[in-house]
């Protein structure tokens, strides 16, 4: 008698057998069975005359005697009573006859010890019994076999779709605990899972599932793993099962790329996103000189700016914060650390007026009206964003008010004037190392968030008996303290100034000359930039205003 599937009329009624409370389900002729200890009544209301009938292995019964379950298609899911039945899955009906549980059992060995049970109305889940000494979902269908694949997906009923759609031709198995725990699930069943000569991660299409089958690539022997992406709109394999996308899933399972360690690509797979990568989109200097060596500037760049003391670095810098928040609709970020705020404010708000308004004899002529007005032009109600202390004492800190800038404030440019200012707050006493660590930690900054960073560096001393005041000719080595800063630097552009210059003209005129391009690998001299004392403007010249380098 095929007593699965008999025709129930009543459900949950108590055993007189083994005494549970709701194991019986009743046939319409009064015939019944106790699905906990497997007892066929006759006549369910006279149940003297019984007959024992024994569905399940001896070694199971015992453990099986405790919850309930018919094999039956999973039909809320696809699953057909075949693989359920060959997975040891059951179900248990609701009064109205609707799936209300799914359970997965976990063998130690031939032994069900435990069982996870699937609620289906709320989506949560029971376990009964032990993990402990278990494999995963299905091991034991494969387990001393070993073979030429094995796929392992992150739940249950995933599993068993993988085996429906790949027509049972391989090993299907999942994790037992989700994804936050899979290198622990895969570990204690690795001597299974490296029996086979390839495996296939199957996980959930979602970050926690992405993340879950590189941890777990990352511990199963070099070369074996393929982990296999879903087609998006597909969260997971039974998904694509529900729907019917047997062949779509196929080629998937077929495409899986072969896993190698972050930072490691197998070239040739990577082809069409070299055709079709992301275009990096330039924004021009506010200096054609510059435009002409550099291309522009990008985000996902780092642009070192150095120069000796006194030479126009602030003022440059300045020009171009002033030039990001007037020429872009992306939010800016300053930290200035040797500078207040109102400095910093007076800087960007002068470039808008053309005028020195950080002179006091300056901003008197200005009315509040006037001085209000200007600054509203060019600070943004929600686009301008100040590092607010004067200096700096611990580096953490700087970090995370750095990183808020960008992640928080959404800053996509960054200016930070300057770099030695934050190697003084290092407890490392080796400078050099210092500058390797913070130049680190800023281009992984910048890697990570994509944001768009200028850094101002400082230069070493000259040799000789002229300096850098005195308009020498700047070269990477003359970076201050590490070579970390030009090797991790994307752009390296310097200012070079004669400020001593008997010649007024001369004295306000720098040179700035490009020391690195990753992006053009064009070097030298880029343009001169007059200072007007008048306004406290940078601008461009060429011709006859220009002066030839100081070389020694």
């Amino acid at each position: 008698m095929n007593l699965e599937k008999s025709n129930w009329s009543e459900y949950k009624l108590p055993c007189p057998k083994c005494g549970g409370s709701d194991p019986v389900a009743m046939n319409e002729n009064g015939s019944a069975k106790c699905f906990s200890c497997g007892t066929f009544f006759k006549d369910y209301k006279n149940p003297n005359g019984v007959t024992q009938i024994t569905d399940h292995k001896p070694k199971e019964t015992t453990f099986l005697n405790s919850y309930t379950g018919v094999y039956a298609e999973l039909t809320d899911r696809g699953i057909s009573e075949k693989t359920a039945k060959k997975y040891g899955v059951r179900i248990v009906y609701d009064n109205d006859g609707k799936i209300a549980k799914h359970i997965y059992p976990f063998y130690n060995g031939n032994e069900i010890v435990g069982a996870k049970t699937r609620l289906v109305e709320d989506k949560d889940f029971r376990f009964k019994g032990t993990y402990e000494s278990t494999g995963l979902f299905g091991e034991q269908l494969f387990r001393n076999t070993g073979g030429k694949y094995l796929t392992i997906t992150e739940g249950e009923c995933d599993a068993m779709a993988v085996h429906e759609m790949m027509d049972s031709k391989w090993a299907c198995v999942s994790i037992k605990r989700g994804a936050q725990a899979a290198v622990k699930d895969i570990r204690d069943s690795i001597e299974f899972v490296e029996s086979f000569e390839t495996i296939v991660l199957c996980f959930d299409n979602d970050k926690q599932g992405r993340k879950a089958a590189r941890d777990v690539a990352n511990i199963i022997k070099p070369g074996k793993v393929k982990i296999l992406t879903l087609p998006t709109g597909y969260k997971d394999a039974n998904a694509m099962l529900q729907q019917n996308k047997y062949s779509e899933f196929t080629k998937s399972w077929w495409e899986a790329k072969k896993f190698t360690p972050s930072g490691i690509l197998e070239l040739s797979s990577e082809k069409d996103k070299w055709i079709h990568r992301e275009v990096k989109d330039s924004l021009a200097y506010p200096w054609e000189g510059l435009n002409k060596k550099l291309y522009g500037m990008r985000k996902s760049e780092l642009v070192t700016i150095s120069g000796g003391t006194g030479l126009g670095k602030s003022s440059f810098t300045r020009e171009l914060s002033h030039y990001l928040i007037k020429n872009t609709e992306d939010n800016v970020g300053i930290i200035a650390l040797e500078e207040n705020w109102l400095k910093t404010a007076d800087g960007i708000v002068s470039i808008e007026a053309n005028d020195r308004l950080y002179l006091s004899e300056k901003r008197e002529k200005y009315t509040d009206e006037e001085l209000s007005a200007l600054f509203d032009r060019v600070i943004q109600e929600g686009r301008v964003y100040i590092h607010s202390h004067l200096g700096v004492t611990n580096i953490d800190d700087i970090f995370s008010k750095l990183r808020y800038m960008i992640v928080g404030c959404q800053c996509e440019w960054v200016i930070i004037d300057h770099l030695h200012m934050l190697v003084n707050c290092l407890t490392e006493s080796d400078e050099r190392r210092g500058i390797d660590q913070l130049m680190n930690r800023l281009r992984s900054l910048v890697e990570e968030t994509g944001v768009g960073m200028f850094l101002v560096a400082h230069l070493r001393r000259a040799s000789g008996d002229r300096g850098h005041e005195q308009g020498v000719t700047v070269s990477l080595s003359h970076l201050k303290g590490s070579q970390g800063i030009s090797q991790l630097s994307d752009s390296v552009i310097a200012l070079e100034r004669n400020q001593q210059a008997e010649d007024p003209e001369e004295a306000n005129t720098t040179r700035i000359r490009v020391l690195k391009s990753r992006y053009t690998g064009d070097t030298g001299m880029a343009c001169h930039l007059k200072y007007n004392l008048d306004t406290g403007r940078m601008h461009e010249v060429t011709g006859e205003e220009t002066f030839d380098d100081i070389t020694f």
